[in-house]
């Protein structure tokens, strides 16, 4: 068939477009992989100690950390995480998904290694028990839970280094413990994400006693929170949603991947009545390792006594 003047100045328009369009997209994607790269420190400062608990002293630090997805050879993540020990934190709270290799765990012992010498405390996320898998992308769109591979990953080498050099495992389990002059009362959960948790083994109130009443579950679930909030809790601590990860200009997520709103997908935010964290975290997934208008970062949070 010949094809007219007009025909062929319409077929070479669209190739065009197609060569711009795959072009833009190229560059969109080399940036977004140049942006796992450009590590943040958030801080953020919190007045929720009674009037003159630290004794003196104007605050009390926890560095929050969550979703390393550590893969070896990731040596820039690892000198920026460890160099997070600078900042003295007081207490150090890991909200899981540290791995994405199953022979990540040294890097991971290489990039905490100093904050391990620290108080600290950790729950873990799906993606530390099992290798991440090759997802379809529509299924965060439409709010469905992908299927764990279920090939184990090493945690239970990668929870006993942690125990050993003196951090705490908060999975289903309420602890008590002082820090410097705060009295802390502290429970966590295994990933709700994936029902994996069991609140009831932990159910209950926070010791009344304690200066500072910590929630810990890996991915920010909302019939998860309201039990944390309806126990009297301060502060919930989680990670898992990435941030929104691929998010519009001025940070605003296009999905959470768990069933917290897009509102509160990173950062400080309320729920019912108590206060929530939700990290940005420090990774993503070995099958998707962009990021758009959301950098990984770690948190700082100053703690500070209430005004009178």
């Amino acid at each position: 068939m010949k094809l007219t003047p007009k025909v062929t100045k319409r077929l070479l328009n669209i190739a065009s477009a197609i060569g711009a369009a795959g072009i833009a997209g190229a560059g969109i994607a080399a940036w977004g992989h140049a942006e796992l790269r450009k590590f943040e420190l958030k801080q953020v400062s919190l007045p929720l100690l009674a009037p003159g608990t630290l004794r003196g002293r104007d605050e009390f630090t926890i560095l929050h950390i969550s979703d390393l997805h550590m893969i070896p050879g990731q040596d820039t993540k690892i000198a920026w995480v460890s160099a997070l020990d600078a900042l003295n934190p007081d207490l150090v709270v890991n909200t899981g998904d540290n791995l994405s290799d199953a022979h990540a765990v040294p890097d991971v012992l290489r990039a905490l290694g100093p904050l391990l010498n620290r108080p600290g405390m950790f729950i873990f996320g799906t993606n530390d028990y099992w290798a991440p898998r090759l997802a379809n992308p529509f299924s965060y769109l439409f709010k469905r839970r992908n299927t764990p591979s279920y090939v184990d990953l090493p945690w239970r080498d990668m929870r006993a280094a942690f125990i050993e050099r003196g951090w705490q495992d908060a999975t289903h389990r309420r602890l008590e413990f002082q820090v410097g002059p705060v009295r802390i009362a502290a429970a966590g959960v295994d990933d709700p994400h994936h029902d994996l948790d069991d609140y009831q083994q932990i159910a209950g109130a926070p010791n009344v006693d304690a200066d500072l009443s910590l929630a810990l579950l890996h991915a920010p679930e909302p019939r998860v929170l309201a039990q944390f909030a309806e126990d009297g809790y301060q502060l919930s601590l989680s990670g898992h949603t990435h941030g929104g990860q691929l998010c519009l200009p001025g940070s605003t997520a296009i999905v959470t991947n768990c069933g917290i709103d897009r509102a509160r997908v990173q950062g400080l935010h309320t729920f019912g009545g108590m206060l929530m964290h939700v990290s940005n975290g420090l990774g993503t997934s070995k099958f998707v390792p962009f990021r758009l208008f959301c950098r990984p970062s770690a948190t700082l949070l100053r703690i500070s006594e209430r005004p009178d």
